[in-house]
């Protein structure tokens, strides 16, 4: 008898969450305007609103963090957080920052100019916002077959080499860099493949042009190619991120994400006019080279992190889990972006509810629903997510408008996942009854969706 599937991994501590009911949740959400990024966690029964700095950590990495060098300068902990990223990664040279955002604050203020274009594959919230504040373009070069939710398709988060090739030949002087997000997060946590990132490169080689990696789940990436790319069966997670940055030139690096901590980042690259750049921006903004806004103790967790998450048990784990949730979102016919991505399940909203019209924004919609039927917390990546065109200051709803549910790593139990599954059901039965969503009331002039204020449409 085959031996069914467990985690690699045993629980040594519990935290409890509470439970609450539909009449205080309607409180609470009408409280918070709406927009569940400011409900109070102790608000929340099960939080699915991001898996960046909610995971467990390991017991070597707690173990690690009595050991982080606390020294303003010079550092132990820096200079062992920078082994382990350089052994992963390929990448000699590390400046560390506080989290993957600044990570690109850090950097792109020392590349990206008013008027550029900056090419990619969907670029997520963060990345845009600093591309558009700089008066540059961030273009969109996904394959087309992410549109389309219900498509299987092993590798949606592919760069279209076709798409990309136009906006080279088209904007010749204006491109300081190819950035490709593995995952790609935004198209609903789908990985790129290495042929596609190959494919990438020699492009940008053709076209004298560098490629940055955003690499905060990076390693559920390197997941995916050894288990859906011919010749990779083989290869070790560790072999299969060392080629994947072999073929770029630089990172940014979320590190709560695939390296399990609960704050911090950095950027790598093996290109020395690029770090000084960065070391211009870093001190002022995220403090000096040798912590970037991190403690010792953090950048030890990240170290071991890194270490510990760029094995295929702990991958496979954490990926089976989000294929649990999906298969029990496919016994209820809930439409989602197919197939399952690494890091969480998008559940497509204009899907469900068709009878909100775009301009009451479905997918955000969707998530006060859930939320009031059982206190769940998901995120909206969709509609309000995409801001307003910088130009025409229109709402953008050209993309997919979705629901994320994101799944902390090492966080949550099967039962959770059988909870949010059932919870999600009963609203998808009564979808044909929601005619209305919301309007906005007050939004912020960028990345709006962590701050807009929202009401319902009567």
């Amino acid at each position: 008898m085959e031996l069914p599937f467990a985690e690699s991994w045993r629980i040594k501590m519990v935290e409890p969450i509470r439970k609450s009911s539909r009449q205080e949740r309607e409180q609470w959400i009408k409280d918070a305007h709406y927009n569940v990024f400011q409900l109070p966690a102790d608000q929340v029964y099960i939080d699915l609103l991001t898996d960046s700095g909610t995971g467990a950590m390991s017991d070597r990495q707690w173990s690690a963090m009595m050991m982080g060098d606390e020294s303003y300068a010079g550092a132990r902990s820096f200079f062992n957080m920078r082994d382990a990223v350089e052994r992963i990664t390929g990448f000699p040279i590390v400046i560390p920052t506080h989290q993957g955002r600044a990570a690109e604050n850090v950097l792109f203020s020392a590349l990206v100019k008013e008027g550029d274009i900056v090419p990619g594959n969907s670029h997520f919230d963060t990345t845009k916002g600093h591309i558009e504040s700089r008066k540059a373009f961030a273009v969109d070069c996904t394959i087309d077959e992410a549109r389309d939710t219900q498509l299987e398709h092993p590798f949606k988060g592919n760069v279209s080499i076709e798409k990309l090739e136009k906006v080279c030949e088209e904007n010749k002087g204006r491109i300081p860099f190819i950035i490709v997000t593995v995952t790609n997060n935004t198209a609903g946590g789908q990985p790129v493949s290495m042929a596609n990132l190959r494919a990438v490169r020699e492009l940008a080689d053709r076209h004298g042009l560098r490629v940055i990696l955003d690499s905060a789940r990076f390693a559920e990436n390197a997941y995916f190619i050894k288990t859906r790319e011919e010749g990779y069966a083989d290869k070790t997670i560790k072999e299969i991120v060392r080629e994947m940055f072999s073929l770029a030139d630089g990172m940014t690096m979320s590190a709560k994400k695939d390296a399990i901590v609960n704050m911090g980042g950095f950027i790598a690259t093996r290109h020395e006019d690029w770090a000084e750049g960065a070391r211009k921006y870093s001190i002022p903004f995220e403090g000096y080279l040798t912590y970037g806004g991190m403690n010792g103790r953090d950048m030890e967790a990240l170290a071991v992190g890194l270490d510990e998450n760029t094995e295929f048990d702990n991958l496979h784990t954490r990926i089976h889990q989000v294929q649990y949730l999906a298969k029990k979102l496919d016994e209820y016919g809930i439409p989602y972006q197919r197939p399952a991505g690494g890091h969480a399940i998008f559940v497509d909203a204009s899907k469900i509810l068709v009878n909100v019209p775009k301009e009451e924004f479905p997918a955000q919609t969707l998530t006060v629903l859930l939320y009031l039927e059982a206190g769940i917390r998901g995120c909206e990546i969709g509609y309000i997510l995409a801001d307003r065109d910088p130009v025409t200051r229109e709402n953008r709803f050209g993309g997919l408008d979705l629901l994320r549910l994101a799944i902390p790593r090492r966080t949550y139990t099967d039962n959770h996942m059988d909870v949010i599954a059932a919870a999600l059901k009963n609203v998808f039965d009564r979808r044909d009854e929601i005619k209305h969503g919301y309007r906005i009331t007050w939004e912020a002039p960028l990345m709006r969706h962590f701050t807009v204020q929202l009401e319902p449409v009567e």
